[in-house]
C-alpha cells in the first residue's frame, strides 16, 4: 500500500505549485523572448530547450531575474550542476524578485538552518521554495502554529517541501484538522504522552492530510466503527493508515470490503482482521484487488495462503511473479510454504532471499562427527 501511496505522493507533490508566476502583477508578458534572459540561462549550462518546450512562456516575461536567482543558489552553496538542474526543471524561479527570494531563504531556514540540507530541498521541491509573495504571511504563521506543537523541524521543512499548499492557507484551517486529529486519537484512547509522535509520524506519511477537511476523517471513523471496529482496532488502523485515513471515502471503502469478503470467503470477524494486518485491503480499489488475487491464484498460491498473510497483496502481479521464481531456484515452493518471504520491499525481500539462500548453502555441523586435527 505504502508503495502506490508513495507514487501517489510524490505526482502529487510534482503538481503542487504555487500561484503561478506569469499571472503574478509585477511581470509582463511580451510577444517575443526576453533575449537577456534566454542569454543569461544559456552562460548557466540550463536546457533551454528544455524550457521552450515545457514552460516557453517563461521566457517572453519581463522583468527577470536569473543572475540574481543563480547568486542566491550559490551563495547558499549550489553547484553549477544543481542550478542549471534547478532552472532547467522550474525556470519560473527567475520571475522572483530579489527581495522575495531573500525573504523565503530567511524564512525557509528557520526550519532548516543548513544551507546544503535547504539546497537539496529547493532541487527536489522547487516551487515550494520559489513561491508567491503574497503566501509569506501564511507560512510564517503555520511555521509558528507547528513549532509551537513541539514538532521537530526536520518535520516542518518536510511539510513545507511536500505540501507547500498546506503552508500557503491560513493557519487557522491547519489548526482545525490537527484539532480534529488529535481529538480523534484521544477519543479512540491514544496516550497523551504518545500523541506528539503520533501526529508526527501521521504529517511525515502524508502531509497533503492538512488540506483535507476534518468531516472527511470524522464520516470514515464512524463508518469503520459501524462496520465492527473496536475503539482499540480503530486506533490501531488510524495508526497504521495514519494520515491516509483522510484518502478514504465511505462509499469507495463499502465496495472494497464487499468484494474482499466475497473473494476470500470469509466472515466479517475475519475480514477485519485481514484488514488490520493489511490496510491495503482498504485502500485499493476492488478492480487492482482482482487483479492482485487473479495473479496469485494463477502462480498456485491458494486463498487460505492469502488469509494468512494477506500483505502479499500489496505486491503487483509483476513482483509477485518475480519472486516466487528466485525462491523456485534455491527450492523454496511459495504454494507450500509460507508467504512472509514475498513480503516487503525490494531491500526486504533481498534480505529475506539472502538467508534463504546462505541457509540452503551452508553445510550442515554434526556435533557427533570427529573434529580433524593435525597427526
Amino acid at each position: 500500500m505504502l508503495r502506490l501511496i508513495a507514487t501517489s505522493l510524490c505526482l502529487r507533490c510534482q503538481r503542487a505549485t504555487a500561484l503561478p508566476l506569469h499571472r503574478r502583477p509585477c511581470a509582463t508578458l511580451t510577444s517575443t523572448e526576453n533575449q537577456q534572459t534566454v542569454d543569461a540561462l544559456y552562460d548557466l549550462s540550463v536546457d533551454v530547450q528544455k524550457v521552450r518546450k515545457l514552460k516557453g512562456w517563461v521566457l517572453h516575461q519581463s522583468p527577470a531575474y536569473t543572475k540574481e536567482v543563480a547568486d542566491l543558489l550559490k551563495d547558499m552553496g549550489a553547484s553549477v550542476s544543481i542550478i542549471a538542474r534547478i532552472l532547467a526543471v522550474h525556470p519560473e524561479a527567475v520571475l522572483c524578485n530579489p527581495e522575495q527570494m531573500r525573504a523565503q531563504r530567511e524564512l525557509w531556514m528557520s526550519v532548516c538552518p543548513k544551507e546544503k540540507e535547504l539546497v537539496g530541498i529547493i532541487e527536489n521541491f522547487p516551487a515550494s521554495f520559489f513561491t508567491s509573495s503574497s503566501h509569506h504571511n501564511n507560512q510564517r504563521n503555520n511555521i509558528a502554529y507547528f513549532q509551537s506543537l513541539n514538532l521537530n523541524k526536520r518535520i516542518i521543512s518536510k511539510l513545507m517541501a511536500s505540501a507547500p499548499q498546506g503552508f500557503s492557507q491560513p493557519v487557522e484551517r491547519n489548526e482545525l484538522m490537527v484539532h480534529t486529529l488529535q481529538q480523534a486519537y484521544q477519543d479512540l484512547g491514544g496516550e497523551e504522552a504518545n500523541m506528539k509522535i503520533w501526529l508526527q509520524k501521521l504529517l511525515s506519511q502524508n502531509p497533503f492530510v492538512l488540506l483535507k477537511a476534518p468531516e472527511v476523517l470524522r464520516q470514515n471513523l464512524l463508518f469503520l466503527r459501524d462496520k465492527g471496529f473496536s475503539t482499540a482496532a480503530l486506533l490501531r488502523l488510524l495508526s497504521k493508515l495514519k494520515g491516509f485515513v483522510t484518502e478514504l471515502n465511505p462509499d469507495s471503502m463499502r465496495r472494497t470490503l464487499a468484494y474482499s469478503q466475497d473473494t476470500m470467503g470469509c466472515s466479517e470477524e475475519e475480514l477485519r482482521d485481514i484488514i488490520l494486518n493489511c490496510p491495503a485491503v482498504l485502500y485499493y480499489p476492488d478492480i487492482i484487488l482482482a487483479e492482485r488475487f487473479k495473479g496469485l491464484l494463477s502462480a498456485g498460491i491458494s486463498m487460505s495462503q492469502i488469509k494468512e498473510t494477506p500483505t502479499v497483496l500489496e505486491l503487483t502481479t509483476q513482483i509477485v511473479n518475480y519472486r516466487i521464481q528466485r525462491l523456485r531456484v534455491h527450492g523454496y515452493d511459495a504454494r507450500t510454504g509460507s508467504l512472509e518471504v514475498l513480503n516487503g520491499t525490494k531491500k526486504d525481500f533481498e534480505m529475506s532471499y539472502g538467508k534463504l539462500k546462505l541457509g540452503r548453502e551452508r553445510p550442515m555441523f554434526n556435533p557427533v562427527a570427529p573434529l580433524k586435527g593435525d597427526d
